[in-house]
Parts: structure tokens; sequence; C-alpha cells
């Protein structure tokens, strides 16, 4: 069965609708269609909708300059890797640039999609034929989550950032962190006062819900309160502010009423599993294993992804999951004799220290090995120093990463894809798994940190057949870096917890090889906690952006100098 894809159907149709009206500064209108004849219908709605969330691919389509890709090479438990000529990847992992348009695709996506959920706000009060009251305020709830992720994600990534909440055309400059905070807490707060308060089933997979937007706004909370070191999260000016109680009530009402909850067995949670490759895989063959697909019952949202792709077309390109394809094994790698990790180009290979230290830790946890690839017990036939690899460790995640298949005529098969999602046969492009952004385990164990009650954190650990603990921030942050590792989480909890600088520093002398040649990870401009304590955690704001402004934006600190320029080993 074929994937059902909201993010490509009616995409046609926005680009006619918002071509030429949505760059950052300049949003005149083009088209027939305006906000005087659009929208008018119901059906017009979803395709304003529609429109808001292909803007999620969009970003995708240049993937190595995204949020999510950002976040996991940037932690400490990734390197950057790639070939030796792939410094976009190795510069992640040290908190350096490479190129003055660095995140250039990403941000022109994310105002995209504000400037899309700024008209739907606009205008979907013109639609005539709503079905229900209840269901505008639902369309319009689903605006101000997205509206609020790509704020949040903004803000995560450059920290101070333009705040528009308007499609009239403006050029102004960065906007305070308290301000742009306010406006997500009150965007969530929104969605979740208008979003139908049904199980999560009742909604359209790949729609937000008011239990993502109870998520989200837990996310949120713990960030900013954690980095900007405050009590509550700001409001709008006379609004007031969300409190940690009110967020701890949010995230229960998420917990007993959305329908969401953990799958059976942690493993089941991965491609790995799927009915194509299960069986022929040593680690899960005889265990009574199955992916519970895309869309299960612990996905609290995600972005969708299929199979109409074509490689040169940015519009579609990020119908396909490209993390996949960057986190796949490099070439001499990633075919039949590595069955079933399939190719890639080699970023992120885990850091060696995660491995260690979580077996020292938790040496009886089943989620080490069902995250981490350890070449040495699993793939007898790897190739060290294929294609050049750089900062390799003889470890691999397991989460997202391109998984190979054996058809009935057991034919060896470059993805699962192409068997379960009649993908085309291309190992680039056959990536059809979900990019979970929020995830129910994530729920328990916020719920956890916040109440400072392990009730969420240990029914996590129950599923893996660990012992009950008692709660400390200290087991919580274990508890996070295990369950979630590998899903763009890890760095921003180190920036909240204020332990990102000497985490960091950690991968310093760390064993690695490049080009299949013995080495350890070492200091580049000035080092890893010089170069946070530099930028704060935050990157460079494209310099395209800037010159479009005429200077009213300014560049963000740690950045512009010749310590913040990696210029490869």
């Amino acid at each position: 069965m074929k994937k059902k894809i909201l993010h490509i159907a009616l995409t046609v149709c926005f680009i006619l609708i918002f071509a030429g009206c949505e760059d950052f500064l300049d949003t005149e209108s083009y088209t027939k269609q305006n906000t005087s004849n659009f929208p008018i219908t119901l059906e017009d709605a979803k395709k304003s909708l529609t429109g808001i969330y292909s803007t999620l691919s969009l970003a995708i389509s240049n993937v190595a300059d995204t949020h999510f890709y950002m976040a996991e090479l940037a932690s400490d438990d990734r390197f950057g890797g790639g070939g030796e000529n792939d410094k976009d990847m190795q510069g992640f992992d040290k908190l350096m640039n490479t190129k003055p348009n660095r995140f250039g695709t990403y941000w022109e996506a994310r105002y995209k999609g504000i400037f899309r959920a700024n008209m739907a706000l606009e205008t979907m009060d013109n639609c005539e034929d709503w079905e229900s009251e209840a269901q505008k305020n639902h369309f319009k709830g689903e605006a101000h989550f997205l509206r609020a992720l790509f704020y949040f994600e903004l803000s995560q990534t450059f920290g101070e950032v333009p705040l528009v909440l308007k499609t009239e055309a403006e050029n102004i400059p960065k906007t305070p962190a308290d301000e742009t905070y306010a406006q997500i807490a009150s965007d969530l707060k929104n969605a979740i006062e208008m979003m139908y308060s049904t199980p999560y089933t009742s909604v359209e997979a790949g729609h937000a819900t008011k239990w993502a937007a109870e998520a989200l706004m837990a996310r949120v909370f713990l960030f900013y309160t954690g980095y900007y070191g405050k009590d509550a999260l700001p409001l709008p000016e006379g609004e007031g502010s969300i409190s940690r109680a009110q967020v701890i009530e949010w995230l229960t009402d998420c917990i007993n009423n959305s329908g969401h909850d953990l799958v059976s067995d942690y493993r089941n949670l991965w491609p790995y599993t799927n009915e194509y490759t299960v069986e022929k895989y040593s680690f899960t063959k005889d265990k009574g294993l199955r992916w519970e697909d895309d869309g299960n019952k612990e996905t609290v949202f995600a972005v969708k992804f299929g199979t109409s792709v074509d490689w040169g077309d940015q519009f579609t390109l990020g119908y396909s999951n490209q993390y996949n394809l960057h986190f796949g094994l490099r070439s001499g790698n990633g075919s039949e004799s590595t069955f079933p990790f399939g190719q890639g180009w080699g970023a992120g290979p885990v850091n060696s220290e995660l491995w260690n230290e979580w077996r020292q830790t938790e040496p009886t946890d089943p989620r080490r090995t069902a995250s981490i690839l350890n070449i040495e017990t699993e793939l007898t036939d790897y190739e060290w120093g294929a294609d050049k690899q750089m900062e390799e460790t003889g470890y691999w995640q397991k989460k997202y990463i391109p998984i190979t298949a054996y058809d009935e005529e057991n034919k060896f098969v470059v993805s699962y894809a192409v068997l379960k999602d009649g993908a085309n046969v291309d190992y680039q492009l056959a990536h059809t798994q979900d990019l979970v952004l929020i995830r129910f385990a994530d729920v328990l164990l916020m719920h956890s940190e916040l109440a400072q009650d392990a009730t969420g954190l240990n029914r996590v650990r129950a599923r893996v057949g660990l012992s009950p603990v008692a709660y400390s921030l200290e087991v919580l942050k274990k508890e996070r870096r295990w369950e979630l590792a590998f899903e763009g989480l890890r760095y921003f909890d180190l920036m909240r917890w204020g332990d990102a600088a000497t985490q960091l520093a950690r991968q310093e002398g760390v064993a690695i090889k490049n080009r299949g040649v013995d080495a350890v990870m070492r200091a580049f401009g000035g080092g890893y906690q010089a170069r946070y304590e530099a930028t704060g955690g935050f990157w460079p704001i494209p310099d395209s952006q800037i010159q479009l402004s005429d200077g009213v934006l300014v560049q963000n600190e740690g950045w512009g100098t010749t310590a913040a320029e990696f210029i490869g080993w």
C-alpha cells in the first residue's frame, strides 16, 4: 500500500498561488489569486493549509542545512563524518562555518511557511462553507501550531530572528528572544484551545493535533526556561505567562486523552524490523518483531515522505527522507555485504564514548544495540575508510539510515520502500520513512522532568525491561540520552541544561579513522568549548539575508572570524 502524502497533494496549486509573494522581504503578489478571492471555499482552506505543511518538505530539499541535521551532527553523540571533501558535515560537528550562505534554503523555507501561516490566519474567516465553527477553529489551530514550530526551530538555530506576523512586506531587525518566545507560546496556546479534543486517530495522518501542540509547548517551555534562566514562558504583553504547572496539566491531558501510547517493543519503532528485512537480519530474526510502521501510536508529530521524487526538482526532492541518504554508509559499504544497512554519504558517525558510557551505565539496556550499529559485531564485511570516510568510529546509528531488503524471489533490493511503498529503485531517493519530530516517550520524559517525578520515566524504562528508579535530574538526563538518541534533541538538551560547553569538549581526543588511518578528534577554531562560548550554541544568519535586509539584520556573535571558518582536516 502506497503511503498517503499530505504535502504532495495540491502542491502545484501553491506554486501558482504563492509564487513571487513570499520572499522574506518581498511579499508583493504577482498572481491572479489573492486575498480578495482566496480562500473562499472549504477546498481553498484545505489548499491554504496544505501550502504551509509543504514547506516542511521544502526545507529538506537541502537537508544538510536543516535544524534536525545540525542538531544531530553538532551534538556530542555524533561526529561530522562524510568524505574528505564534506567539510559542511565536519563543520557542523565543530560549531564552525564552511560557506557564507549556510542555512540559506532552510531560512527561506521556514519564512515561506510563516508567510503562508500568516496568510491563512488572516483569510480563513473569508471561507463561506465551513461545516462548523469547530472545523474552522481546528484549521486555524493547525496554522498556529505550524507557525510556532517554525519560529521555535529558527530560535533554536539562530537565537534571535525577525518576528513577522502579517503578510505585508516589512524589513525588520532581529526580535528579542523574549518577544519571539511569547508569540510561540501564544500560538501554541491558541492551537491547544482551538483544535479538536479527540483521539489522534480521528485526525488525518501528517496533520498537527491538540496533543502535538501540548507536547511542543512543553519542549518550548523547557528550552526557554532552561537556556534563558527563567521560571515561566511569557505571553505577549498584557496576556500573562505560561507556568510550569500549566504545562504539566497539558502534558497530563496528552498522556491521558490523546490515544497515544508506547509501542510494545522499542525495536519495532524502526524500519529495520519491516516485513521485508526483519527475518533476514540476524539482530532481529526469530524474535517476533515487526515494525509498527509510520504513523504508529507513539508518533505525536512527524514529517511525511513519499515516492513522487525527482532529484532535479527542488519542490519534490524534499518528499524523500534525505536524512537517511546522508546518514547511510559510504560507497564500498551499503551494499548486500552490509545488509540491512544501505548506501549513503557517511554523515554522523556515532561517538564511541556514547557506546562506552551507555554500556557502563546501563549494561543490560537493549536500546543500545537497538539504536547503535557496532560494525565489529554486526558487519563482518565492513570496509574501513570506504570512499575516503572521515571521522569514522566503527559505530553508526540505526534509526535514520537506508534499510535494504529481499524480495519474494530472495533478490537484494536497495530499500524496503521499493517493495512496501512502490518507491523507485534508486538508493538516493527511495526513503519514505517518517521523520518523527515528537514521540510519546518524549512526552512521558518531559512530564517527569517538569513534575520532578519518576512515573513517566519509569514507564519508558519498563518497556525495555529496566528496573524502576527514583527521580533525579541526573537520572533524567541519562534516560533522555538513551531513549531519544539520534532524534534531534540531544544538542538542545545540552544547551538548556547548561552542559553543552563541557560535554562537547569531551569529543576531543576520541579515537577515529580518517581515510582508514588512525587519528583522534582534535580541536579546531580554538576547540569545542571556545566555539560554544563564542556563539552561545547558535549559528550564523545566511549572508544573503543580511544583504537583502540592507544591513538591518546583523550577524550573530562568534561568526565571521577566522576561528569560525572550518577549512578541513
